[in-house]
C-alpha cells in the first residue's frame, strides 16, 4: 500500500511575498513532526521567520536545499501523512533501514553513558532543538511523557543539572554551535568562528558575537595607525545582505501600500478619547506585578480593539473575491520597526481570548522576537485587523494605510494632557487620539462610529478589561 504523500511548500508569508529563501531544515528524511512543529527557517524580503508544518506526517523528501531561493507555492519537501505506511519509493528517496537515535539528530554523540537513546519517533524537531540550544545530550535524559517520551520539562530539568557541562560548552571550540547567518557573517567579515565566545544558550554564537569578534580583530591593526574604530565601516563590512534586505523590504511595502491605496476605498474617523481613569488603573495594578510583566498602555489599546472587533465583526476579516470574509478569530497585527530597517507586522493570535496582562506580555514576546528573527510564518499571515501604535515617536495623530486583504486599520496617537470638561468643570486631563481606517466596500462610516465607540467605552472603564 502507498503512503498519502503531501508536499511542504514555500508559504505565502504575507500579501507581498512572492518568494522565499530557504535558510535552514530543522527535520530530516525520517524525522515525524507534529501539527505546529517548526520544520524550516525561511528568508523573505523583510526577515527571517521560523515555519510550522500544518499536517502531521514523517519527512520523506528534502526537495529544495538551504540557501536556494523558490517561489510561493514551490514544493520544499514530501512528507508522509502521519498513521499511513511510509514507503520511501513513494516519495522517491531512501528511508533509513531503522529509527536513528535521538542524540544522534541532535548533534551529539550517541554513545555516551546513561540509557539507552530514545527512538527519533519518541520526540519531535522542536524538543530536539531546544536540547540543541541548551546543550542536553537526549540520550541521557529520561523522558517522563507517554511512553518514555521526551518533554520540554525534561529538557529543562537535564539542562538544569548540568551547569558544568553548559559552561563548558560555551568555551571557545570549533564544533561550537552557530545560526546560519552568524555563519554568513563570520564568513563575510573574515572571523574564526573556533576562536568565538557564544553568548547565546548552551554557547550558542550569535550574530552580536561576530559582530564583537570582528571589532576586536580590527583595533590591534587601527592601534598602529592611531586610527580610531569606526562603527560605521564594520557596518559596510557586514552583509551589503543586510543593506539589501532592507531596500528590498522597502520596495515590497511600498508595492503593497500603492496597491492598498490603488485599490481600497478608504475612508477615515478619529476620536480623542479620556485615558485618566484607565492609566490611573494602571498604575495601581503594576504595583502588585514584577517589572517584567507590567501593563504599558499600548496593551490597553489593543485590549480595547480586540473587544470592538468582537462587538463590530465587519471591520475583524478580509476583503476577498469581492465580499468580506469575517476572520476566525481576533488576530491583532502590530508593526515592528526592525533594526536594520523596514517594518514587519505579525499578529498577536486569538488576542480575543487573552486577559489584558496575558496580551502584554504577548506584546513584548512578540516585539522581542520579531527584532530577533524568531517569528513563526503563521504570525505573518493571520492578522485579521492592524494596530499601529506611533505615540511613544511623538505622532499625535495616525491615518494609516490597511493592509490588504485586511479592511481595517486603528491607529494611536500620543497620549498629551488637554484641557478636558466633565460634568461641567474644566480641568487637565491625558488624552490620546484614537483613528480609524477603513474599507468602503466592507462598512461604512456609521459601523466605523460604533467601533470607535466601543474602543473608547472599553478605555473608560479599564476594569473591565
Amino acid at each position: 500500500m502507498v503512503a498519502e504523500i503531501f508536499e511542504f511548500t514555500m508559504p505565502s508569508l504575507g500579501a507581498d511575498m512572492d518568494e522565499g529563501k530557504l535558510v535552514e531544515w530543522l527535520v530530516k528524511p525520517g524525522d515525524q513532526v507534529s501539527k505546529g512543529d517548526i520544520v524550516a527557517v525561511v528568508e523573505t524580503a523583510k526577515a527571517i521567520m521560523e515555519v510550522e508544518c500544518f499536517r502531521p506526517g514523517v519527512v520523506q523528501q528534502i526537495v529544495v536545499e538551504p540557501g536556494t531561493t523558490v517561489p510561493v507555492g514551490a514544493p520544499l519537501a514530501r512528507f508522509a501523512a502521519l498513521g499511513a505506511p511510509t514507503s520511501p519509493g513513494a516519495a522517491g528517496s531512501e528511508a533509513p533501514a531503522q529509527p536513528e537515535p535521538v542524540a544522534a539528530a541532535a548533534g551529539v554523540s550517541p554513545h555516551g553513558p546513561g540509557p539507552v537513546a530514545h527512538p527519533i519517533s519518541a520526540t519531535g524537531p522542536l524538543i530536539r532543538r531546544m536540547a540543541a540550544e541548551l546543550s542536553v545530550d537526549l540520550a541521557t535524559v529520561h523522558g517522563s511523557g507517554r511512553g518514555g517520551a521526551i518533554t520540554r520539562a525534561d529538557v529543562r530539568r537535564a539542562a538544569s543539572e548540568s551547569t558544568a557541562s553548559r559552561t563548558a560548552a560555551r568555551q571557545p571550540h570549533p564544533g561550537a554551535r552557530i545560526s546560519p547567518y552568524a555563519r554568513q557573517l563570520a564568513e563575510q567579515l573574515g572571523v574564526d568562528v573556533s576562536s568565538v565566545h557564544g553568548s547565546g544558550r548552551g554557547g550558542a554564537i550569535r550574530t552580536d558575537d561576530v559582530r564583537a569578534a570582528a571589532r576586536a580583530q580590527s583595533e590591534p591593526a587601527r592601534s598602529k595607525s592611531g586610527e580610531q574604530p569606526a562603527a560605521a565601516e564594520l557596518t559596510a563590512a557586514e552583509p551589503d545582505a543586510a543593506a539589501r534586505r532592507a531596500e528590498a523590504a522597502r520596495q515590497t511595502t511600498a508595492r503593497l501600500m500603492a496597491r492598498s491605496k490603488r485599490e481600497i476605498p478608504h475612508y477615515y474617523l478619529r476620536t480623542t478619547v479620556d485615558l485618566t481613569e484607565a492609566l490611573a488603573w494602571i498604575r495601581e495594578r503594576n504595583r502588585e506585578l514584577p517589572v517584567n510583566e507590567r501593563i504599558l498602555p499600548a496593551a490597553l489599546f489593543l485590549r480595547a480593539t480586540a473587544i470592538a472587533a468582537a462587538h463590530v465583526s465587519r471591520l475583524n476579516g478580509f476583503w476577498q473575491n469581492d465580499q468580506f470574509v469575517p476572520g476566525q478569530a481576533i488576530n491583532l497585527g502590530v508593526p515592528v520597526s526592525l533594526r536594520g530597517g523596514g517594518l514587519i507586522t505579525p499578529a498577536i493570535m486569538d488576542a480575543g481570548q487573552l486577559r489584558l496582562a496575558d496580551l502584554a506580555v504577548r506584546l513584548r514576546d512578540l516585539a522581542t522576537r520579531a527584532k530577533a528573527g524568531r517569528l513563526r510564518g503563521s504570525e505573518m499571515t493571520g492578522a485579521t485587523i492592524t494596530v499601529t501604535n506611533l505615540g511613544d515617536l511623538g505622532v499625535e495623530s495616525v491615518y494609516g494605510v490597511i493592509y490588504p486583504p485586511q479592511v481595517a486599520l486603528v491607529g494611536v496617537g500620543r497620549i498629551v494632557e488637554r484641557p478636558w470638561a466633565v460634568d461641567g468643570l474644566l480641568g487637565v486631563r491625558p488624552v490620546t487620539t484614537v483613528t480609524l481606517s477603513a474599507d468602503h466596500r466592507a462598512t461604512d462610516g456609521a459601523t466605523g462610529a460604533r467601533f470607535l465607540d466601543v474602543i473608547g467605552r472599553s478605555l473608560s472603564q479599564p476594569e473591565k478589561l
